[in-house]
């Protein structure tokens, strides 16, 4: 069983310095509300999804009184490609989307008539901030011979400067197809996903050095000593983690993959190498099972994110009320960079879509585990 007091656990970690970048973020996270208030917030922030014709859409990493009262009150609970999807083809004039700023801006250029509201509009992503239009642009320009594919967790603005967008259900299948066309890949941002990809895929590929500040901390040599503690347990870990992590791992693959694999894999104990908030949806499908954190501690921390995102955890209830109730924190999206943006992510919409109804027929295999 697992332990998901995720904001109680965050308020008490000391930050690495005073310069730390995710500082902000660590000392934005909102405090449990009581018992009475988290009552009424929840019953306040449900009458107003009626009134403002609102769904919500929550990440897996976010707090698990978001990720409930999402699926309460007939949204989503998911990673970011369905998400995208869910957001797009809901009825509601509102979407609220507790993640981070990238999700938001995802489903405001596939939704432009709609209002999208997120808790903050800070709650950005270590990924998104590493990869800045101007640096990536220049780059681009260095390898123009290239088709640029970008990971899910980049800005509009980058986006708008590529030819695919993957996240890491996808990534893997798009960047095997492009392979098979003869194309040569620019991948960005996160280096870790891409160099496992590229591994599966034996794709031509140069990297934009990226990387998520809650993967980039899992430890080899600790998650070593702790398979020893548990050694029947199996380990499931998402491809944003650095390569020795990840060659330790029994199942590779995106948030939904890894929720498939604790469901299908024969075994009651295991250790899971992404974001903590994820535990609570691995719970809630598998109440018999145990789910282990994958290590961050030793000597070799840094502790920068003690596998928690402290932009996923600023998304709170009181904030997320507050921005409803008021129409604050929406998601505006410059019309000429959205409508370059969404090329990219409707060709990954589309090849996902063609990709599951082949799969249906038994046309194509699954490929690798991402």
């Amino acid at each position: 069983m697992t332990d998901n007091s995720l904001p109680n656990e965050i308020m008490d970690i000391e930050y690495e310095s005073p310069s730390c970048p995710t500082n902000a973020a660590w000392a934005r996270i909102p405090k449990e509300p009581s018992k009475s208030e988290r009552t009424e917030l929840i019953a306040r922030v449900k009458q107003l999804l009626i009134e403002k014709d609102a769904v919500m859409v929550s990440h897996y990493y976010v707090h698990p009184d978001l990720q409930d009262l999402a699926i309460e009150t007939g949204g989503c609970v998911s990673d970011s490609l369905e998400m995208a999807r869910f957001g797009r083809d809901h009825k509601a004039k509102t979407l609220i989307v507790s993640g981070v700023k990238f999700m938001g801006e995802t489903a405001k250029i596939l939704s432009p008539e709609k209002t999208v509201i997120m808790p903050d509009l800070d709650a950005n992503c270590s990924l998104d901030l590493g990869c800045p239009i101007d640096e990536f642009s220049a780059f681009c320009d260095q390898h123009s011979d290239r088709k640029v594919v970008v990971y899910a967790n980049t800005s509009a603005a980058v986006k708008a400067r590529t030819d695919w967008m993957v996240t890491s259900s996808c990534a893997l299948e798009i960047v095997n197809h492009l392979k098979d066309q003869g194309e040569k890949i620019l991948w960005a941002p996160d280096k870790h996903l891409g160099r496992y990809i590229q591994e599966k895929t034996g794709a031509d590929m140069v990297f934009w050095e990226g990387s998520c500040i809650v993967h980039d901390e899992f430890k080899a040599v600790e998650l070593i000593e702790l398979k020893k503690q548990h050694p029947d347990a199996k380990v499931l870990v998402h491809p944003e983690s650095p390569y020795d992590v990840i060659s330790l791992a029994d199942a590779v693959g995106s948030t939904s993959a890894i929720l498939k694999a604790a469901t299908e894999i024969d075994a009651t104990t295991f250790i899971v190498a992404t974001d903590k908030g994820m535990f609570h949806k691995l719970q809630q499908m598998n109440p018999e099972k145990t789910f282990i954190e994958a290590p961050t501690a030793g000597n070799s921390a840094t502790c920068k994110s003690c596998a928690s995102c402290p932009w996923m955890a600023m998304n709170g209830l009181a904030n997320l009320a507050e921005a409803l109730e008021k129409g604050l924190n929406k998601i505006k999206v410059d019309d000429s960079i959205r409508e370059r943006a969404k090329l990219p992510i409707d060709r990954m919409l589309d090849f996902t879509a063609k990709l599951a109804e082949q799969r249906k027929s038994g046309i194509v295999p699954n490929i690798g585990a991402a």
